[in-house]
């Protein structure tokens, strides 16, 4: 998917909205355990129930991976339902992947050949080497953690060079000559506020995507204020307040709710560009 077909996705549904797929055996309704593949069941709902109004998913694949192969396979299966029934949807295969070069050629194989999805996750830290073979996928994307939203994001990336310089300004201006923002994103997290008018100095035409905001407190208003840019250049991640809005027979009715109650608030803020 290209950037300019993102941004007439976001167009054209008014939303910039990712539902993010973390789905945990211990928190869905009790009675897909029933089924013979109860994260896909609860996936596929999800999907189906949320799709008119978001314009990306993001399974994490922790909470695949934990239970070992029946998790891949549902990781899988959730991939290609997306890739089939909503081939609109931008697919952020959720990894935070990065090793040496051979490691990470690997690790690319996997996202984007076997499993197919759109774009991954990738942690910068080992230098443009291991981030290299992601990027050698043309309309496959790597988003780079830039200032994430947990609170030891303060240990590392915030620490500043004699110069005052902060590490995820480093990590945005180096990794600018591995690729453009036609391949190359952000994660920076919702609850970082203000610090999106640094982020969109040194990278004013990258997407951005945005985790953090609903359960862990981030403001879609200051994301907005800080971060869109012309094209809206913002995912906005939401997991929890969506897909666990509800954990009775209702659930798929109560994540349409949710996810169609923010993509009303983002329509909004899209007004100016759209």
């Amino acid at each position: 998917m290209t950037k300019q077909e993102l941004f007439e996705n976001i167009k054209k549904k008014q939303s910039f909205l990712c539902v993010g797929l973390d789905t945990d055996l211990k928190k869905i309704p009790e009675h897909l355990l029933d089924e013979e593949d109860p994260i896909y069941a609860f996936n596929k709902a999800i999907i189906d129930a949320t799709a008119p109004y978001c314009v990306a998913y993001k399974p994490n694949t922790a909470f695949y991976e934990s239970i070992g192969i029946k998790g891949i396979w549902a990781l899988e299966k959730t991939i290609e339902y997306i890739r089939t029934k909503y081939p609109d949807q931008f697919i952020i295969l959720d990894a935070k992947r990065g090793d040496i070069g051979n490691t990470s050629e690997m690790y690319a194989k996997s996202a984007f050949e076997h499993l197919k999805a759109t774009a991954i996750t990738v942690a910068p830290y080992m230098g443009e080497d291991s981030v290299s073979p992601f990027l050698n996928y043309p309309k496959k994307w790597v988003i780079l953690l830039a200032l994430t939203s947990n609170k030891g994001s303060q240990d590392f990336q915030l620490l500043e060079d004699s110069k005052g310089e902060r590490l995820f300004e480093k990590v945005l201006k180096k990794s600018q000559q591995w690729g453009t923002d036609e391949q190359l994103m952000y994660v920076v997290g919702a609850t970082q506020g203000s610090m999106f008018a640094d982020i969109r100095k040194h990278a004013p035409n990258h997407f951005l995507l945005v985790p953090g905001v609903g359960a862990q407190g981030g403001s879609l208003e200051e994301v907005v204020k800080y971060g869109m840019n012309k094209e809206c250049g913002l995912l906005v991640n939401s997991s929890r307040a969506i897909i666990y809005a509800d954990k009775s027979e209702s659930f798929a009715s109560a994540a349409t709710k949710e996810a169609k109650n923010i993509q009303s608030e983002m329509a909004k803020y899209l007004q100016d560009i759209i």
